[in-house]
C-alpha cells in the first residue's frame, strides 16, 4: 500500500505577516489565505481576492538561493503561474523589497476599483 504524505499546515512566513499587516493598515478588502485555486493540482496561492480573481504570492528566500531561485523550484513556479493565468487569475508577486506601504496601497486601490462593476477609473 502506498504511503500517504503528511503535509502539515503551512505556518505564515515573516514576509506574509508583514504583507498582511500592511494590507490591513491600508484598508485592504478581506483575503483568503492559502487559497487552492486549481481543482486538480494542489497548488495554493498565499493570498486570494476572489471578487477580482487576484492571487498574491509572497516570494521569500530570494537572497539565499531559496526554492524560488533553484531551477526545479523556479520551473514549478512557472508552471503554477501559467495555469493560474490560463484559468483567468491575475497574479501579483511580492518579494521582500516590494512589500512596502506604497506598493500594498497601490494594489488595494487597484482591487477596490476592479471590484466595482463597469468601473473605468484607473488605479
Amino acid at each position: 500500500m502506498p504511503r500517504l504524505r503528511y503535509r502539515a499546515a503551512k505556518s505564515p512566513s515573516r514576509l506574509e505577516d508583514r504583507f498582511l499587516m500592511l494590507w490591513k493598515a491600508t484598508g485592504g478588502p478581506p483575503l483568503e489565505r492559502e487559497y487552492r485555486f486549481h481543482s486538480e493540482r494542489r497548488w495554493r496561492a498565499d493570498f486570494a481576492h476572489l471578487p477580482t480573481l487576484c492571487l498574491i504570492e509572497v516570494e521569500g528566500g530570494i537572497w539565499v538561493n531559496g526554492r524560488h531561485n533553484r531551477a526545479a523550484g523556479f520551473n514549478a513556479d512557472l508552471e503554477k503561474y501559467l495555469e493560474a493565468g490560463l484559468a483567468g487569475w491575475r497574479l501579483f508577486r511580492f518579494g521582500p523589497d516590494q512589500i512596502t506601504w506604497e506598493n500594498v496601497q497601490r494594489l488595494v486601490n487597484f482591487m477596490k476599483v476592479q471590484a466595482v462593476p463597469n468601473s473605468t477609473q484607473l488605479y
